[in-house]
């Protein structure tokens, strides 16, 4: 991570919070002896193209424990609808900044030189709303699978749509490469507060998908292709499988706690 501010400054911001339906107390769950957020937060340390890394919360127990790992804390309300309302008022507090980028707080696998590429292409094209990734689809489970995201691109990479629905349809096998969304996302500044003062789209609605408002307002998103399979931490149950994806990364044996 970059000690001296740049022109443009680009800022990490990992929103964690506690209440999750599914998983409450996520950020803090221990995986290999340490709390998924200090994953997370190693991780982004090693980005290169960052100017800063702050974590963006609503709970104590968070704040705590990530200045604990040595990172600064914003404080945000606890009524945010979407991750990226949290991080529009995270954003707000650095008006010195030209872009920032949301590094999900469950994903303790995330590839740095990922991060640092969409930092590089946010510094150096300016027609760039918002930038993110994807990577192939393998199987044709995957592609039927609606808790996956797919997107299509047109000729310089930029999204034509994101769906739950297989797209593109394979009606002629190996016409073109299905790729899934990575939920990793890059603003520019002034278009994250454009973003959160418009209301929800209708196909945002229709497919739970908060980057269809984009480009219901004709938005340019940038897709940086990557085999990096973005793996986050959703549920209990998939507490085991991640400590072994970390245990192989770092050469050391499991200690599940789930």
């Amino acid at each position: 991570m970059k000690e001296s501010p740049a022109t443009p400054e680009i800022i990490g911001i990992i929103p964690a919070r506690w209440a999750s339906s599914r998983f409450p107390g996520k950020p803090l769950h221990p995986l290999c002896g340490k709390p998924l957020l200090a994953h997370v937060c190693e991780r982004a340390r090693e980005c290169k193209e960052l100017n800063h890394v702050v974590v963006a919360t609503d709970d104590d127990r968070i704040r705590e424990a990530a200045e604990g790992f040595g990172l600064e804390v914003v404080m945000t309300s606890p009524e945010h609808p979407t991750g990226t309302d949290r991080i529009a008022e995270a954003a707000a507090r650095y008006p010195s900044a030209s872009h920032f980028i949301n590094i999900q707080g469950d994903e303790p696998l995330i590839d740095p030189t990922l991060v640092d590429e969409l930092a590089t292409i946010l510094r150096k094209d300016e027609s760039v709303d918002l930038i993110t990734a994807a990577s192939p689809l393998t199987t044709a489970a995957q592609l039927e699978d609606a808790n996956i995201v797919k997107v299509v691109l047109n000729a310089r990479n930029d999204a034509l749509y994101f769906s739950r629905a297989a797209i593109p349809y394979p009606r002629q096998e190996g016409a073109a490469t299905a790729l899934r969304h990575i939920g990793l996302y890059g603003y520019r500044a002034d278009f994250l507060q454009k973003f959160v003062s418009w209301p929800p789209a209708p196909l945002e609605i229709a497919e739970s998908l908060e980057q269809l408002r984009a480009l219901h307002h004709g938005a340019c998103i940038r897709v940086v292709l990557t085999e990096h399979e973005a793996i986050g931490l959703d549920t209990p149950e998939q507490v085991s499988h991640l400590e072994t994806l970390l245990a192989r990364l770092h050469n050391q044996p499991t200690t599940s706690q789930s």
